[in-house]
């Protein structure tokens, strides 16, 4: 039988003992709860803190949970929310726009697909749920960037590595493609992220007015675009998508 990590069970029953409480607390109250060794204790702590699951109070010196293991926890229930909120309306996107409709999340420094609808015909086809896409090129990746601030600050300090010569990579141009996505609410991206592929995406918010996440179609360019341009009633199709599911999510009119 695989032995447990005994650290791993100590920061575990940290982060609980942290959880259950209604104040912050103290290095000796934390060691004593637990029965560790202060220096064990605050070994701990120092790496949890680093990691962002656990913030320290600069005038008391105690404990509390950190932002990070709270958003992880809230983007774990948004997800599930929103995909199940989704699944109708990315549905019929897909049949209405003869093309692959993706979900996508922030996850780390990428979009991370966490719902891919096929393209309604009989093409092979692979899905992608699971997949992880970029943030600077993709037009799922470009509309978190614009309207999360946590994922745009992930952008902004990724590697934005040129996939084709039509990416926008560089820092000022970059900037300069998500005020024009926020101002007319999507992105997109024609070859930028792969060769005669293009997608069109746009944000989706919930009860609290917060961008969760993006719903976006793939396809050939010829398919999606004219004359280099994504055609006004695909893009329409998507907007439409994207605001039917943050009505869902309680967002209201957008």
């Amino acid at each position: 039988m695989a032995r447990n990590i005994q650290s791993l069970e100590r920061a575990a029953a940290m982060l609980r003992l942290l959880a259950g409480g209604e104040r912050r607390l103290g290095l000796s109250d934390i060691a004593s709860a637990l029965g560790l060794a202060k220096g064990t204790a605050h070994g701990i702590l120092r790496t949890l803190q680093l990691e962002g699951f656990v913030e320290q109070d600069e005038a008391s010196g105690r404990y509390q949970l950190g932002a990070e293991l709270l958003r992880l926890g809230t983007t774990y229930l948004d997800v599930h929310e929103l995909r199940a909120r989704a699944l109708v309306w990315t549905d019929d996107l897909a049949r209405s726009s003869g093309e692959s409709v993706y979900l996508g999340v922030l996850h780390q420094q990428g979009v991370l697909i966490v719902h891919h609808v096929f393209r309604p015909d009989d093409s092979r086809q692979v899905l992608e749920i699971g997949a992880m896409q970029p943030l600077h090129s993709t037009a799922l990746g470009k509309v978190l960037s614009a309207y999360d601030p946590v994922a745009h600050s992930e952008a902004v300090e990724s590697d934005r590595k040129p996939f084709t010569d039509r990416t926008v990579f560089e820092l000022g141009a970059f900037e300069n493609v998500l005020d024009i996505t926020r101002a007319r609410g999507y992105a997109a991206d024609v070859e930028e992220t792969w060769e005669g592929v293009a997608s069109v995406a746009a944000p989706i918010h919930d009860r609290r007015r917060m961008p969760v996440g993006a719903v976006g179609i793939t396809g050939a360019v010829e398919r999606l675009a004219r004359d280099g341009e994504l055609r006004p009633e695909v893009i329409a199709a998507v907007r439409d998508c994207a605001r039917a599911v943050s009505r869902d999510l309680g967002a209201g009119r957008f």
